[in-house]
């Protein structure tokens, strides 16, 4: 967060799997309002498409567990999110599956993150192992990490 203060950014949050939890995590440090403009937890699949953009050929084709769904999530978030100044800098999102049970031919562990800012949009999927509690846990690390790359 110390790296987010000074840079001038501003982060918007879209949150599915998560479920907040990475919001959380932002806002945890004193000075946070300085940057986080806030989140959007679209846990359901509609709110994807309606709150956040997110294709629904796409969502009806692939579902919510894919990259080019975080992908446009994190895009979609900077807008959503956008105030008098206009939309946030950096967007992160967060879709997968954290288990216990598979879905969408996607096993439990399954996620994917991503960073939008600029015209740029990093999409990193990962596989983690455990309950849903340490699935939800590793992604949220996943999205600080590669936010703090972000903004390096």
């Amino acid at each position: 967060m110390a790296a987010l203060e000074g840079s001038g950014h501003t982060v918007a949050v879209a949150e599915s799997l998560t479920g907040g939890a990475l919001a959380s995590a932002l806002i945890s440090p004193a000075g946070a309002s300085a940057v986080v403009r806030g989140g959007v937890v679209a846990y359901d699949t509609e709110l994807k498409a309606s709150l956040l953009g997110v294709d629904r050929d796409l969502l009806d084709e692939q579902g919510p567990v894919h990259p080019e769904v975080a992908r446009q999530m994190a895009i979609g978030v900077r807008v959503a999110l956008a105030t008098s100044q206009g939309p946030a800098s950096i967007g992160v999102a967060t879709t997968g599956v954290a288990g216990p049970a598979s879905q969408g031919g996607h096993p439990a562990g399954t996620v994917f993150v991503a960073v939008a800012h600029g015209d740029e949009v990093d999409v990193r999927e990962a596989a983690f192992d455990g309950d849903r509690s340490s699935v939800r846990a590793a992604t949220v690390d996943l999205a600080l990490e590669m936010l703090g790359n972000t903004v390096r």
